[in-house]
């Protein structure tokens, strides 16, 4: 009998996990809850250079659609999929966006306030004012905030923002 709850409780487990991981739901939800963010997400890095996020945002143009190497403190990181981070240059305290595939790779919300490196390609994104409203009902939304879009204003900020959008990191 013994045996038999045995089994059956082992076979329980094989499929939750089984199903939990076919659509990946499970799986990633486990890496939006990572205890300890340390360590390598997605590629190698291969540049050696860093690039201040102050140089980026100051030169824009030098940079746009290059492949660079940034780093800085963690601040905030995508509350619903770990998708993205916003990174804080130490020196100056301008932040950037980093993009990651939505799956391909999780930022864990363990990771704020952790030290980055991160590979990717540096780009302008250019909003109408309908996108850049939708956008920050968005972000307000994965913080479980609801916005009346009536309510929502815009600056010339909010149409434009630089991100770097990357394969490759290192959390310490």
């Amino acid at each position: 009998m013994f045996y038999l709850y045995k089994t059956i409780f082992f076979i329980f487990c094989l499929l939750v996990y089984s199903c939990g991981t076919q659509n990946g739901e499970m799986y990633e939800y486990s890496l939006l809850h990572k205890s300890n963010p340390k360590g390598k997400y997605g590629d190698n890095i291969s540049l050696d250079s860093v690039t201040s996020i102050h140089d980026l945002l100051t030169y824009p143009n030098k940079y746009e659609t290059k492949q660079v190497l940034i780093s800085g403190k963690i601040s905030e990181v995508c509350p619903m999929r770990g998708c993205w981070v916003n990174v804080i240059d130490e020196s100056s305290s301008q932040s950037i966006r980093i993009k990651v595939v939505d799956g391909d790779i999780v930022f864990p919300l363990s990771a704020q306030n952790h030290l980055i490196k991160a590979q990717g390609i540096f780009k302008k994104l250019t909003l109408n004012p309908d996108d850049a409203k939708s956008w920050k009902i968005h972000l307000a939304e994965e913080k479980g905030i609801t916005l009346n879009p009536d309510s929502v204003r815009l600056t010339s900020k909010d149409l434009i923002e630089y991100r770097l959008y990357s394969n490759s990191a290192i959390i310490k």
